[in-house]
């Protein structure tokens, strides 16, 4: 999972009504049921099928960290999938996303390109259009490369265009990300 992926999977957590289940019981409860058995439990988190059964009873209470952090991951991918989605809907279709990034952009422009030798933080609201471009992508199983591309783009119509009203011929490539935080 490349950075973009990261940053809009956090986004959509961010979309939650409910916190999900605290418990290691309740979570593997909750997991037994969406996934429907605990030999797919057991393959999405990475243990034993009696692992699973054990955490279920109640019999094991305390994972190491790793598989605790994993189960959690777990939860949070399949919790409230409905909600998620009709929040990623809403900012594909009218309220857009602001991405939050510290990176290296490229330049390539009629008098020459660069690669800026510093860091820039931008924080910048795209519109729905390509809210909706990077959700169909990311859906469709892009490359880190493409949803980069994406942002690029939008990024540099938004903010280092202005919508048109300077740079006309600057292209902008996305080059290193220091992070990336993305809301809707």
């Amino acid at each position: 999972m490349g950075d973009i992926d990261e940053a809009l999977e956090r986004a959509g957590q961010e979309a939650f009504t409910r916190e999900p289940p605290k418990s290691v019981r309740a979570r593997i409860g909750f997991l037994t049921r969406r996934l429907g058995s605990t030999r797919a439990v057991a393959a999405e988190v990475g243990v034993s099928r009696r692992s699973v059964e054990r955490y279920l009873k109640g019999e094991r209470k305390h994972p190491p960290a790793d598989i605790a952090a994993r189960i959690d991951a777990a939860v949070r991918a399949h919790w409230q999938p409905r909600v998620r989605s009709r929040a990623r809907k809403q900012a594909a279709t009218a309220g857009g996303i602001t991405v939050e990034t510290r990176a290296r952009f490229g330049y390539s422009a009629p008098a020459g390109s660069t690669d800026d030798g510093r860091l820039r933080r931008l924080t910048v609201h795209l519109p729905p259009a390509y809210a909706g471009r990077l959700f169909d992508a990311q859906r469709d199983g892009a490359g880190d490369a493409e949803l980069r591309a994406i942002v690029a783009e939008g990024l540099q119509e938004i903010y280092f265009k202005d919508g048109g009203r300077r740079a006309d011929h600057l292209e902008v490539e996305l080059n290193d990300i220091d992070y990336i935080d993305v809301s809707f």
